[in-house]
């Protein structure tokens, strides 16, 4: 029986089906995905991966140079060149020559990250603030600072001196707002309050240059008090930058004339020395993963910020309902798809997932300048589905195999059932043609013997009954019990593992169920009659996938069954067909006991009885050759001749069934001979 073709309605209700099955699974992937998602996305919990996600993104883009501005550190170089010390203020005459040299050139804007609060010396502070006003777009920096204000302590300004400030186009915040990780990612241009409530006076230095030189996005009132999320070009030594003592020197050749001309100049620190004040101004980047950038200078942080604002390539990141809506939809689709395949599919469904939405993520940043917290979906829900998908399925094949060891457990013996647990096509419906060797059983006489008992008694002496029936004469053998009816046992062997010595094991079960040690019901020994038969028969689970039926079925079925009633006529135990005999040869000792015409058959079948293995012989060779003999005479047509026998036989051996059984016969034979090609058969007309 091959299994029908699948048509689209019939997979359609195979994914319902499943879908059912999956009744805790489903429900349970999406809640687990969903509920991770939402939580790493709302809570503080998930910010490395929000962090990472926007770091990420850097990596694999190549390094953008914009021109628009430059950079001058007063780094290590400038301070051993200059003999400036680390923790004192610099020579405020550098500045001027600096900044004489910036207006001769031209400079669009010059914006110090340096706030000079103090005065230090009267001509050199006075020629500083002269050169300010000269150039007439310098911004100097204010420092968020926390002071005391009548013992209570609160945010406030470290302004330039006055001699500075008024000579400056302007003041700009030098104040940086760093995420947990101390890594500048979001900034702004300029905060309305602090937290204490308190006015912040000053924009930042970013958004006061690209005011002060113009730039068409400082004529959106409302960006100046909205916060940005940087777009970091490139690492800051490849951005455009120089040290301040070459901006100074003679005829240096890093720094020709004219290499400030229209350009805006970010003035700060930039230290490698391990000082006291060392990396007080610095930070991590998107590029802190090189060895070599560790951390990025504040003035660099706020030179981005600036190019980015005059660019209009800030990154933006997508509403907040919009990002859980995504971890909501993502949650939904991978909880609920992934726990509905197989481990190897599923994790082919994962990678097939995550690609996308890592090359999407990363061309929104390209080309769109968006960024959002995809490595919430990547890093953990498509995992978190992934996990629970196999881990659901797992428990469910471990449940599903033990259903198949339950289920076999009533066929199969304990080591076939092991070996098959693994096969799960066994419970499916379908069959295919096996040459079984099969086994009936039944009790002589149980109505009889059972009358008026117990039922509970009756069930516990025939569960006992059964228990060693099956254990110690069907899956010794490695025989597989398909059924139980009533008091009888129907059994098979060549399947559903091959066996290439089924007939002998068959016929070895049947000497087992023989042999066994007396059982006894209500005080009367139970008697074992058995049939067995070799033949073809449809083999497989005639059932359903929700109910195994695995059985055989054929006329060969029912042969065998009528072997184990024909015991009832010739008063024996274990009864073979001519087939088994055919297949067993000389590994058994039998009895031919002639040609049957069973009801229900039209063609004859050779019976013989089993008698035992070979060393059991010699204990029957004188009745087997004298029964031989007998049966001979009887086939022959000689009926005298015969019932002479037979009676010679039960001298000796008073209870032979099968010689009685043919005595019984003689009179009707007598009375109407037989036809002319009559071959020896007994016709039975009973079962």
């Amino acid at each position: 029986m091959s299994e029908p073709k699948k048509t689209i309605g019939s997979r359609f209700r195979e994914f319902l089906i499943e879908i059912r099955n999956k009744k805790y699974g489903l429900p349970g992937g999406i809640l687990l995905t969903v509920g991770f998602g939402l939580f790493l996305l709302m809570s503080g919990g998930g910010d490395k991966l929000k962090f990472r996600s926007y770091d990420l993104l850097f990596w694999f883009r190549p390094p953008i140079l914009p021109n628009e501005a430059v950079m001058v550190f007063m780094d290590d170089a400038s301070h051993k060149q200059l003999h400036q010390k680390y923790l004192e203020p610099w020579d405020r005459s550098y500045y001027t020559r600096f900044i004489k040299r910036l207006t001769a050139e031209k400079a669009k804007a010059v914006v110090f990250d340096v706030v000079f609060s103090d005065l230090l010396n009267t001509n050199k502070d006075q020629a500083f603030a002269e050169a300010i006003r000269e150039n007439g777009n310098v911004i100097l920096a204010a420092d968020w600072v926390l002071e005391d204000y009548g013992g209570e302590r609160k945010m406030g300004w470290d302004d330039p001196a006055q001699l500075f400030n008024e000579s400056a186009a302007d003041v700009g915040s030098d104040a940086m707002f760093p995420d947990a990780d101390v890594e500048v990612r979001k900034y702004i241009p300029h905060g309305r309050y602090d937290k204490d409530g308190k006015p912040l006076e000053h924009a930042s230095e970013a958004w006061t240059a690209a005011k002060l030189i113009g730039a068409p996005v400082c004529a959106d009132t409302n960006r100046e008090f909205t916060s940005f999320w940087l777009n970091y070009y490139a690492p800051e030594a490849q951005l455009p930058s120089v040290s301040f003592y070459k901006t100074i020197a003679e005829n240096d050749p890093d720094v020709p004339v004219g290499y400030f001309s229209n350009k805006v100049v970010f003035v700060g620190a930039r230290l490698q020395t391990q000082t006291q004040a060392a990396r007080k101004d610095e930070y991590p980047s998107p590029y802190s993963y090189r060895d070599e950038n560790k951390f990025m200078p504040g003035v660099a942080i706020h030179a981005t910020a600036f190019l980015n604002l005059i660019r209009g390539d800030w990154l933006k990141r997508p509403y907040y309902v919009t990002e859980r809506y995504f971890v909501v939809i993502m949650g939904l689709i991978l909880g609920g798809v992934l726990v509905l395949c197989r481990p190897l599919v599923a994790t082919y469904i994962a990678l097939a997932t995550a690609v996308p939405i890592i090359f999407g993520s990363y061309f929104w940043f390209l080309y769109y300048h968006y960024w959002f917290p995809w490595m919430i979906v990547v890093a953990v829900q498509i995992p978190t589905a992934l996990i629970w998908s196999i881990s659901y399925n797992s428990l469910q094949l471990m449940l599903e195999k033990a259903r198949v060891e339950q289920s076999l457990g009533l066929y199969l013996s304990p080591k076939l059932v092991k070996k098959f647990a693994a096969d799960p096509t066994l419970l499916k419906p379908g069959a295919k043609k096996q040459m079984l060797t099969i086994l009936f059983s039944d009790i002589a006489g149980f109505t009889t013997i059972s009358e008026g008992m117990d039922s509970d008694e009756l069930a516990h002496a025939m569960n006992r009954y059964f228990q060693t029936a099956v254990t110690n004469c069907v899956h010794s053998t490695d025989g597989t019990v398909v059924k139980y009816i009533g008091d009888a046992i129907f059994a098979f062997w060549n399947a559903p593992e091959p066996q290439v010595d089924h007939a002998f094991r068959a016929c070895a079960g049947a000497l087992n169920f023989r042999n066994q040690e007396a059982q006894f019901v209500n005080g009367q020994e139970l008697i074992t009659r058995i049939g067995l038969h070799t033949g073809l028969a449809n083999v497989g689970n005639f059932g359903s996938d929700t109910r195994v039926d695995y059985t055989a079925i054929s006329e060969n079925i029912n042969l065998a069954s009528r072997m184990e009633g024909l015991n009832k006529y010739l008063g024996t135990i274990v009864l073979i067909t001519g087939e088994t005999k055919a297949e067993v040869k000389d590994q058994v000792v039998t009895r031919y006991l002639g040609l049957f015409i069973l009801k229900g058959f039209e063609k004859s079948v050779q019976v013989y009885e089993l008698i035992g293995l070979p060393e059991d012989a010699p204990k029957t060779q004188a009745l087997r050759d004298s029964f031989a003999g007998a049966l001979q005479k009887f086939t022959a047509r000689d009926f005298d001749g015969a019932e002479a026998a037979f009676k010679k036989i039960l001298e000796t051996t008073p209870k032979d069934g099968p010689c009685k059984f043919y005595l019984d016969q003689l009179p009707d034979f007598r009375a109407e001979p037989p036809d002319e090609d009559w071959k020896g058969e007994v016709k039975l007309k009973d079962k």
